[in-house]
């Protein structure tokens, strides 16, 4: 029994999916999508470090609002809708998938996602996915565990006071008064 207890804790303490609140800590990696902008911002270490332009849904409920967890990463997916194999020239996925837990479906549905169409980026025509360039989409894929916090909103503040209010940015107040 001591043995399994044991197990379970460090289990959940190495767990990739930290941390169960609301709201990720200081310094962890946080992505936001700013569904007015069209664009994406991956979040490290306290400060935003990439912002990326993306395809959202065509209409407003296509592409849900709130925060979700990344549960997996996938190179070269698979269109299995229409059978198309990943790396094919036809694939809408493009090269990178990375799922994330939107309305329950744990990951399967909503992603972070290449194309092959390039020319929808920064357009509202997507079923309700983030579309990216292959090349961002593969640059984001390699900065993002799994187990980061996505955050998806319409508005029109700055990334950085997104950060500050979801915990992900510090203000220069609560840096002040936690040293």
């Amino acid at each position: 029994m001591r043995s399994l207890l044991i197990a379970f804790t460090c289990l959940s303490i190495l767990s990739p999916l930290w941390p169960f609140g609301e709201n990720p800590m200081p310094g962890r990696p946080l992505i936001i999508v700013n569904k007015t902008t069209n664009q994406l911002a991956f979040v490290d270490e306290g400060r935003v470090v990439k912002v990326y332009p993306v395809a959202t849904g065509k209409k407003p409920e296509s592409t849900p609002e709130g925060i979700f967890l990344t549960l997996f990463k996938t190179e070269y997916p698979g269109y299995s809708r229409k059978g198309i194999a990943g790396g094919d020239k036809d694939n809408p996925l493009g090269s990178r998938w990375i799922g994330f837990n939107a309305n329950d479906t744990q990951g399967r549905i909503y992603g972070i996602h290449g194309t092959n169409r390039p020319e929808s980026i920064g357009t509202r025509v997507s079923a309700g996915c983030i579309r990216m360039r292959n090349s961002d989409v593969e640059d984001l894929y390699e900065r993002v565990p799994v187990g980061t916090k996505v955050r998806i909103m319409t508005g029109w503040k700055s990334f950085e006071e997104i950060g500050k209010e979801d915990g992900a940015i510090l203000s220069p107040k609560r840096q002040n008064s936690s040293g």
